[in-house]
């Protein structure tokens, strides 16, 4: 099986082009490859396929093996694989996911996409779709205890449900105990992806991400997507703001005129080889 290592804003994965290659068990892959020490090594596996309705299909895979809805920064390296290696000509390609259609726009130079704009949708809101067991339809804000902290949490849903928190002192948290117990809460039915907050201006925060199924990775784009809107909602952000990850900077647009979320960053071919199949 050939594959291609990518990452965007250091959100790595390992893509496979499915319109060559024939994948049985997605999710025993995405396990064996995504392994640091034994495999590949990877946040998870990205297939790129065929789609009766878009342009191009994603679908990915979590490092154990779980199927996730959407990936933000995933959708701009697909951008730019499919172009890279000539799948597409076109600068604006319609990717289908299971969170429904994304729009790409592409930003070749020199003949390889450096850039790509992603159109995310609108955020949900509703807890019930998001999906968050909660008193009330929105969740934003409001103090949970997950003992011995407590923390206040606003829930968005990009596609795949997230929760953020605003707090201070970012680099000094402990992720790996704070992370699983938050992702793990009955209140969150088909677990969650957390964000941790730091806002430096209206226009610019930090943050790191505990992903469901994964773990703490450098990047989330949906995440990013989350805080932007999260930061809207309590007057933190600014509609326009970068968003500062581990792996670099995503510029976030929350659109009052369509309601949509648009996300713009990097998209970098690390390496490409073969995975034989026996490991």
């Amino acid at each position: 099986m050939k594959f291609t290592k990518m990452h965007g804003a250091g959100n790595d994965y390992v893509y496979v082009d499915c319109f060559r290659e024939k994948i049985d068990n997605p999710q025993d892959l995405a396990i064996k490859i995504s392994d640091r020490h034994k495999g590949i090594g990877s946040d998870g596996l990205i297939l790129i396929m065929p789609s009766q309705t878009c342009d191009f299909r994603m679908r990915m895979f979590n490092a154990d093996g779980s199927e996730a809805q959407m990936c933000g920064n995933g959708s701009r390296c697909v951008g730019k694989f499919v172009y890279d290696k000539g799948l597409t000509n076109k600068q604006k390609i319609t990717l289908e996911t299971k969170a429904g259609t994304k729009v790409l726009e592409l930003f070749p130079v020199g003949g390889k996409v450096k850039k790509v704009k992603v159109d995310m949708g609108e955020p949900v809101l509703d807890t019930p779709k998001i999906p968050v067991i909660w008193k009330e339809e929105q969740l934003i804000n409001q103090v949970i205890d997950f003992e011995p902290e407590k923390y206040a949490l606003t829930g968005v849903s990009m596609g795949n449900p997230h929760v953020v928190i605003f707090t201070e002192n970012i680099d000094k948290l402990d992720l790996e105990k704070i992370g699983p117990k938050i992702e793990n809460h009955p209140m969150f039915p088909e677990r969650v992806n957390t964000e941790f907050v730091e806002i430096l201006s209206p226009t610019y925060a930090r943050m790191r991400v505990w992903e469901r199924g994964s773990g703490e990775t450098l990047a989330c784009g949906t995440g990013a997507c989350a805080v932007e809107v999260a930061g809207v909602l309590t007057g933190k952000l600014a509609r326009e703001a970068t968003i500062s990850l581990l792996g670099g900077d995503l510029e976030l647009t929350w659109n009052k005129d369509d309601n949509h979320i648009y996300m713009t960053g990097g998209a970098v071919t690390v390496f490409e080889g073969e995975w034989n199949g026996e490991n």
